[in-house]
């Protein structure tokens, strides 16, 4: 259930260069599932609207979000210190499907600051005993969270500038590595999963991709996070679905990108 609590900030961290690792002391913490998100409120008046950010990992009653800083309200954000609180909304968004993972072998893909919800996913397979490896793709040789998943699966990573691992993309990296799987599951920016869709597509692959886009409410009400659809969705009778809820995960052979 959606609902607006304090919670407490209890480590607050630049892990890379704009990235920063928030950990807060909360009980939606046990509600919290792979690819979800949670909407962190500001104390700055004039930013009315809440700030969509990804699951990192979820353990007890601790919650760890990883954004990297964008604009002047995830600025502000990144100065809060351990010990102050901060309001958040959670859990929102349907996140990655354990059931339809069962028995597959998953590669888990992660671009850009779509790389720290894929780390909670492979947590959880692997506490469900599914077998799965990561790619990650950077810019550059600034690896945050690399480790991290080293100590839970087999990874691999991608660069742009070639700093480390293969030079290009995930996919690069995929081929270069001969990396084979039952299903993909994927976050990053757009033109990253319009290429794993396709990729899934030509290999009679299964992918699940966790779609990035700009929210307002995050519960639905605006219709501002919209993405066309293969199927007419029943309610509206056009091709179109709104992100933060029946998303942001989705089977990538229904939605158009």
């Amino acid at each position: 259930m959606k609902r607006k609590t304090s919670a407490l900030i209890k480590e607050h961290r630049e892990i890379a260069s704009g990235v920063y690792s928030l950990i807060l002391e909360t009980m939606l913490a046990v509600e919290a599932e792979p690819g979800q998100f949670a909407g962190v409120y500001l104390r700055d008046g004039s930013h009315i609207l809440m700030r969509p950010i990804s699951i990192c990992d979820a353990a007890g009653r601790e919650l760890r979000m990883v954004y990297r800083t964008a604009g002047a309200g995830t600025k502000e954000l990144s100065t809060y210190r351990a010990g102050e609180s901060v309001d958040i909304l959670g859990m929102l968004g349907n996140g990655y499907d354990m059931e339809k993972l069962k028995g597959k072998n998953v590669l888990a893909l992660g671009g850009g600051i779509g790389i720290p919800p894929m780390l909670y996913l492979v947590k959880t397979l692997k506490k469900e005993g599914i077998h799965a490896s990561a790619v990650l793709g950077y810019a550059d040789n600034d690896t945050f969270l690399k480790k991290e998943f080293e100590d839970v699966c087999d990874t691999y990573a991608a660069s742009m500038d070639g700093s480390i691992g293969t030079k290009g993309t995930v996919l690069d990296a995929i081929k270069e590595n001969g990396l084979k799987a039952d299903v993909i599951c994927a976050c990053g920016p757009m033109p990253m999963l319009a290429a794993v869709k396709k990729y899934a597509e030509e290999n009679g692959m299964e992918a699940y991709i966790s779609l990035e886009e700009r929210m307002a409410c995050g519960v639905g009400a605006c219709l501002g996070c919209v993405t066309k659809t293969v199927k007419e969705d029943h309610h509206t009778h056009v091709n179109n679905t709104r992100i933060c809820v029946e998303g942001p995960v989705f089977d990538a052979k229904e939605v158009c990108i």
